[in-house]
């Protein structure tokens, strides 16, 4: 289990953004870490046609490639990036965190570009009142035009 509850410097070029709220974290060769990114839930990349395994993937989502490109570019546009990490993994075995861009915290950068819709309403604050408080903040003053149900991180 890796620490929670303290900032930890992140490499620039140690991680892959999967889409708008998931990044995998390369430590070593062989140390990867996947972090679901906490309060905001991004549109998703690929459809899927269906909800069980093997089912047929559908074209790359107009809103999830928007959302992967914010991600991308606000990543590789910051000098400093720091993962904060809760005590609590999501169901599938993922870190749950938040992202900080040159001490921004990345879920209300989202939320402010209107790319994401807040899920702390729903999922609470995974031990980590004080950032999940801006989310929540940040999604009053800016309302999620995105449609869709938030997605359970635990």
């Amino acid at each position: 289990m890796r620490p929670s509850g303290a900032r930890v410097p992140i490499a620039a070029g140690a991680i892959r953004l999967v889409d708008g709220d998931t990044g995998v974290i390369r430590w070593s060769p062989a140390d990867r870490e996947t972090v679901r990114v906490l309060g905001i839930d991004t549109a998703e990349l690929l459809g899927v046609k269906g909800r069980h395994p093997g089912d047929e993937r559908l074209p790359i989502t107009a809103r999830g490639a928007e959302a992967r490109g914010f991600a991308r570019g606000a990543f590789a546009a910051a000098m400093r990036i720091d993962l904060l990490r809760s005590a609590f993994l999501d169901r599938y075995g993922r870190t749950l965190g938040y992202f900080f861009l040159d001490g921004r915290n990345y879920s209300v950068l989202v939320i402010e570009a209107g790319l994401s819709r807040e899920t702390i309403s729903h999922d609470g604050d995974n031990g980590l009142p004080r950032e999940a408080q801006e989310v929540l903040e940040a999604a009053r003053k800016r309302p999620s035009d995105w449609m869709g149900a938030p997605a359970r991180t635990r």
